[in-house]
């Protein structure tokens, strides 16, 4: 007599499971996949580094143990130094000659911002000559920014601190939707709100973020994330109860400042109308985490993913600043109006920090009603957030989905697993407008290229390779 197994085991097509499943035995079905093309020497290589383990283990902690807090606002200028005619954009490094519309746009935009030239057309003879102008990411700078994340010196920011090791990490001030700067918009309206937002809203800003500081401790920006995160945002493309929450914590101290009160109205207003505002508080959250990591010798996990509407980077714990770059995707999504996917930028931002830290995408179970801005179904964000965890070290319990069980988001993606599973970090995002001026045209779902994870890969090995047995 034939003994009948307890469950079967099955990898690839499902035929033979469907066949086991009808006569009753339990399948366990693995979703196994072939590794990228051409990494297998490299996957062995690094798979063999005895650092491996213990760094991703010690990149991992790093990470969680980080606790963001806000705790001041101002310009850029005092807070990173930035001179007259130094500019911060979005993803690696890039020059005005590769530069893609959006950024364009917003880099002409924060010229006539700063007075460099009264219209802000002119500004293209300015970066085409390039002798009084440089162009740096705002990851270089202890910063990031959102879309095509200009940073002029006039421009007021965040400043968000792990008060147990003093880091700080910084990000602009969110102008909103629609024709903003950071979309590639210019026009007079984009630089009235942005002098606005220069005298009148970061002023107040800074008064309430440091009579909450001074008075009972700096608002806890990753505490917000957590109890966001419960409430339907995921902290990237849905940000409306962490607006509101930081809106609760500032707003007492906005009132009794002493700012007049029609500016204070109308500051009030501005944030609770803006559901994104968060937004610029989550992303330096994400990269104050993150960049505890930086320098981990042997670690395979990304610290940073980043577009410039040109190239997609990323860099990893063990390979210091180094960038890996391929071209940037057009997202897969909704548009506005008349807009449609010819109307499109490739993807661009700083804002993929959120899901290289956990959230935005990869969290996207906390947030079925993010579907109807990016697109897809219920289903696919659930299901999304389960795939991410096949890709990262671990999970954050801080940072917890309520539909799953309240399990920990996918956090710290490794390397190896991308490129041995083929899974690609899922982002969601705004599009652009492929032409400098437009604004934005829409939302959708992105990947990176598949071709920069066998590059970090490769860079990780060669590394491992000098490491003595």
């Amino acid at each position: 007599m034939t003994a009948v197994p307890d469950r079967v085991v099955t990898t690839g097509a499902d035929l033979l499971a469907d066949a086991v499943a009808a006569q009753a035995v339990p399948v366990e079905r693995v979703d196994w996949r072939p590794p990228m093309a051409g990494t297998e020497a490299d996957l062995a290589t690094v798979a063999g580094d005895p650092r491996r383990r213990t760094a991703n283990e010690a990149a991992l902690a790093a990470v969680l143990g980080v606790t963001a807090h806000l705790v001041d606002v101002a310009p850029a200028s005092e807070l990173l130094g930035l001179e007259p005619g130094q500019f911060l954009h979005a993803g690696p490094p890039i020059t005005w000659d590769r530069a893609a519309g959006p950024l364009r746009g917003a880099l002409m935009g924060g010229a006539a911002l700063e007075g460099l030239v009264e219209d802000p057309e002119d500004a293209v003879r300015l970066f085409e000559s390039g002798g009084s102008v440089s162009l740096d990411p705002c990851h270089h700078h202890g910063a990031v920014g959102p879309m095509a994340g200009v940073v002029t010196p006039s421009m007021w920011m965040f400043v968000l601190e792990d008060l147990a090791t003093g880091r700080r990490t910084h990000c602009t001030l969110n102008e909103g939707l629609g024709k903003v700067l950071r979309y590639g918009a210019y026009g007079p309206e984009v630089l009235t709100r942005l002098r606005w937002m220069g005298d009148v809203l970061g002023p107040l800003l800074q008064g309430a973020v440091r009579a909450v500081r001074d008075s009972h401790g700096p608002v806890d920006v990753t505490g917000i994330l957590t109890q966001m995160l419960q409430m339907g945002d995921e902290a990237h493309n849905r940000n409306r109860a962490g607006t509101l929450m930081l809106l609760r914590d500032l707003s007492p101290s906005m009132v009794t400042g002493g700012g007049d009160s029609v500016d204070v109205a109308e500051a009030l207003a501005f944030v609770g109308g803006n559901d994104h505002f968060f937004l610029n508080l989550a992303m330096p959250a994400c990269k104050l985490a993150l960049d505890a990591a930086r320098g981990t010798e042997g670690s395979t996990m990304v610290v940073a993913m980043a577009r410039n509407g040109t190239d997609f980077g990323i860099q990893t714990a063990g390979t210091g600043d180094e960038w890996f770059t391929g071209p940037a995707q057009v997202a897969d999504g909704l548009f506005l109006g008349d807009y449609g996917p010819d109307d499109a930028n490739p993807d661009i931002g700083d804002s993929a920090i959120t899901e290289t830290a956990g959230i935005g995408g990869f969290a996207m179970a906390t947030a079925p009603a993010i579907v109807r801005l990016v697109g897809g179904t219920v289903p696919d964000a659930l299901a999304t957030t389960r795939r991410m965890h096949e890709i990262t070290l671990g999970e954050n319990p801080r940072w917890s989905v309520p539909v799953l069980d309240f399990r920990g988001v996918p956090t710290g993606i490794d390397v190896t697993r991308v490129c041995r599973t083929g899974i690609l970090p899922q982002i969601n995002t705004g599009m652009a407008g492929r032409r400098a001026g437009v604004g934005q045209v829409g939302a959708g779902l992105v990947t990176p290229p598949a071709e920069i994870f066998p590059r970090a890969l490769a860079r990780l090995a060669e590394l491992a390779g000098r490491t003595p047995a």
